[in-house]
């Protein structure tokens, strides 16, 4: 019969009152007062760090505008309190006749210092938990009848032995606050009623709970579910098209230039790199206007009677008035920007797959496809596979095509406005957010912060499942040498 093993936070609760009971006064002292353990063994550095760091803590949350100031006026998860106690108003001032401002709390500040402050704490009972340890390693040590490393080995040590701990620190720190910390502010701010008419300023916003999350269940016309179905399956829809016809047909016409046979190879190449070369911004924008009815292609097809007469009748005088038509569009003109990309890489690929495969293929009867299919493709797949998943995941918020090409219009009428917010046709979930937040006349920013978490899971799940399919995580062993 197979004994189970205690799960992780059982043994450390027992390693704690393990520590605690087999401990002498000064280990028991350190359960209280950090660094004391440190200090009898004789570790008197390490001993003094941290017992600086608990009177730094201590100061730090029992000054008057310390820690638990910030924690009162924060309110957390507080249904109907307001981030911040005090409103900032109006005053007349009797001797300039004129009115000014009275500066009242920030909520959008106060729920900054209230975060910072719950950090600090974890950090606390972290590095509470760091001391306990410390004391239980010292006693094991001092138990063995060895001697316990000195500063001066602790300093060696991070030099040598611990040199990535000191190479990590400043990285790991800089990922903490300019990375994970604003992600947590953003999952709060969907809990709050943060928007331009509550900017935290001028009107404090409030805690409002799951009314935002509830609202994600509205599917009727104008509801905020039905809105965020059709963004986020065009989103996908998007993302699947742009990616694999961008891979598939850069590495066609990287196979068709490296044909044996083909002239002119150098020059092929350099007018596909030309698209490149060109800036994006100014591609795109000249894309837009070209396609528009007072363009070029748009007069064009006007004047050839190529445009649906439907169309006309809606006053849908360009390939962008018409949803699918924009969405077509859309695919095709990445397409034209996507392909050198993928081109120069298969390039590089194609010249690096052994010959002799092909050579032995040939002689064993297969034909072209079955040779591209067999050979050209498992290489590729194998080689691309990450490069096609950061593909894949930055197609789902490619920005700059929808929003320099579309704008994300034009307007979806099967959804219109939701959460007061318009919902175009070719909108990503990236160019909604954009709406809420910059693109739209009363700026929603607990809406764009739910949508913010919403993206992230969708991209979050979806990169999981396609990096575990992928030929470069599932058949290493099959390309190795």
């Amino acid at each position: 019969m197979e004994i189970k093993k205690p799960n992780r936070l059982f043994r450390w609760i027992r390693e704690i009152l393990d520590t605690f009971r087999q401990g002498n006064w000064a280990v028991k002292t350190s359960f209280f007062v950090f660094g004391v353990g440190n200090l009898y063994y004789g570790q008197i550095a390490r001993g003094l760090l941290f017992l600086l760091f608990q009177i730094v803590f201590l100061v730090y949350m029992f000054l008057p505008s310390g820690g638990l100031y910030w924690l009162g006026k924060t309110k957390f998860f507080q249904t109907g309190a307001t981030v911040g106690d005090v409103q900032g108003h109006e005053a007349f001032h009797p001797v300039y006749d004129t009115a000014y401002w009275v500066p009242g709390d920030d909520s959008v500040k106060v729920l900054l210092y209230g975060l910072l402050t719950l950090l600090f704490i974890l950090a606390f009972f972290w590095t509470w938990r760091q001391q306990i340890k410390q004391c239980r390693l010292c006693m094991d040590i001092t138990a063995r009848g060895k001697g316990l490393p000195t500063a001066g080995d602790d300093l060696r040590g991070l030099a040598d032995r611990d040199f990535h701990k000191t190479l990590l620190a400043l990285p790991v720190l800089g990922i903490l606050f300019f990375t994970v910390l604003p992600i947590i502010y953003m999952i709060l701010i969907a809990f709050t009623s943060y928007d331009a008419n509550h900017d935290g300023y001028a009107n404090l916003f409030t805690w409002v709970g799951f009314d935002h999350f509830n609202a994600l269940l509205d599917f009727g016309t104008g509801g905020l579910g039905l809105a965020f179905g059709e963004v986020l399956s065009w989103t996908l829809m998007w993302a699947f098209f742009a990616t694999f016809t961008n891979y598939f047909l850069g590495i066609l016409v990287a196979v068709l230039i490296n044909k044996r046979g083909i002239r002119l190879k150098k020059f092929w190449r350099t007018i596909l790199v030309l698209t490149i070369a060109i800036p994006q911004f100014v591609s795109l924008l000249y894309v837009s206007r070209l396609l528009d009815a007072t363009g070029f292609l748009g007069k064009l097809l006007l004047k050839w009677n190529l445009i649906p007469k439907a169309m006309l009748a809606a006053n849908q005088l360009s390939l962008w008035s018409n949803p699918i038509a924009a969405r077509i569009t859309l695919i095709l003109v990445n397409i034209w920007v996507g392909i050198p990309y993928i081109m120069l890489i298969a390039t590089g690929i194609l010249m690096n797959i052994p010959k002799d495969l092909y050579e032995a293929a040939r002689i064993d009867g297969a034909n072209s496809f079955q040779q591209y299919v067999r050979i050209t493709m498992p290489y590729m797949l194998f080689v691309t596979g990450p490069y096609l998943l950061t593909s894949f995941v930055g197609n789902l918020n490619n920005f700059n095509v929808i929003y320099l090409l579309t704008g994300g219009n034009p307007l979806n009428t099967q959804v219109g406005v939701a959460g007061g917010v318009s919902v175009g046709s070719t909108d990503l979930l990236i160019t909604w957010l954009y709406r809420m937040t910059l693109g739209s006349a009363e700026s929603k920013y607990y809406l764009a912060s739910l949508i913010g978490i919403l993206v992230f899971l969708v991209v979050a799940i979806l990169s999981l499942i396609v990096y575990n399919m992928i030929p470069s995580t599932r058949s290493e062993e099959d390309f190795r040498g």
